[in-house]
């Protein structure tokens, strides 16, 4: 089983507007990041959009969504290339909600020469969703799993302990 699939298995926290979930894998030449976000955290509504603002609201979270290169910068020591993303924006990208709630689903891979170097990864999940206050993290490396907490002004993601 890949660090990646273990980290998914562990059950996921109740759905909380204002907090994200990010699970980080280091495996051998890429990092993987899996972020879990409220939709009410990343527009502020969490159906499809109803108006144009709505409409407007959403293209551009989408497009923040999309922005790997803002969101996630690894380590030069690990030699990584700008992450690929694969967004899904449930009822933003034609998705449904369930029981009124809905989540923005994100994956993003960075192709590394030496993902093992990797000391840290700079996120701008904060910086570019103002409705989102903490990130709580889950971190799978060779040498270790661990949970980490982002919030406001913290912006480094430490990938070695």
């Amino acid at each position: 089983m890949s660090l990646l699939a273990a980290s998914a298995a562990v059950a996921a926290p109740p759905h909380e507007h204002g907090v994200a979930r990010l699970d980080v894998a280091v495996e051998a030449g890429r990092i993987t990041l899996m972020l879990e976000m409220p939709l009410d955290s990343l527009v502020g509504f969490e159906r499809a959009p109803r108006d144009e603002a709505e409409r407007e609201a959403a293209k551009v979270a989408l497009a923040r969504l999309r922005d790997a290169a803002r969101l996630f910068r690894a380590d030069p020591a690990a030699q990584c290339k700008p992450a690929v993303a694969e967004i899904d924006g449930g009822p933003l990208t034609g998705g449904a909600s369930h029981d009124g709630h809905a989540d923005a689903d994100a994956s993003y891979t960075l192709e590394c020469a030496a993902a093992e170097r990797a000391a840290f990864v700079d996120t701008g999940l904060l910086e570019s969703f103002p409705r989102l206050r903490i990130v709580n993290v889950q971190v799978a490396t060779p040498k270790g799993q661990w949970k980490a907490m982002l919030s406001r002004p913290m912006t480094r993601l430490p990938l070695v302990r």
